[in-house]
């Protein structure tokens, strides 16, 4: 009978111990993901304020419009604010980067979003978009969206001047 009641302890107590590891494992698993999708985050904003930009590739669904933006240098400022100069021509926007839980129009993408957003003129509001981020470096932040009105895929390319 003692024999039979001390199996029973082990195996409770084994029980026990797996479901603490399981759950352990689980928690543990969330907040990594969380703390690399922060870190992600902050790493893409860090870089994007690290310095000045230039357009190096713009495709706008069907054709390569890299070329309205030829001689602008783009700024990302900590504030939010996005300006792009081109000798004594200014245009001011707005920028951010944002987890893959808010709200915007990417169909779904898991990935952080490379919000831009300029109300005019017209070259510079087709760069407005909630991005997603193909990658990120300390001298190129490459850019991609699937556009919700015709299904066409853009892209844009920054590189540090």
């Amino acid at each position: 009978m003692k024999t039979m009641k001390t199996m029973k302890t082990k195996i409770a107590s084994m029980f026990v111990i797996i479901m603490y590891i399981v759950t352990v494992a689980a928690c543990n698993k969330d907040d990594n993901n969380n703390s690399e999708q922060n870190t992600t985050l902050q790493q893409t904003e860090t870089t994007a304020q690290s310095g000045s930009w230039k357009v190096t590739y713009f495709f706008d669904t069907d054709q390569d419009e890299t070329n309205h933006f030829t001689g602008y240098t783009f700024t990302f400022n900590e504030n939010g604010s996005l300006v792009a100069v081109n000798g004594s021509t200014t245009i001011t926007g707005t920028w951010s980067v944002t987890d893959s839980n808010s709200s915007d129009d990417d169909g779904g993408s898991t990935s952080p979003d490379f919000n831009i957003f300029f109300a005019s003129p017209p070259d510079f509001e087709d760069l407005s978009d909630d991005w997603d981020i193909i990658s990120v470096s300390n001298s190129k932040i490459e850019l991609t969206d699937v556009s919700g009105g015709n299904g066409g895929t853009d892209f844009l390319t920054f590189e540090k001047i």
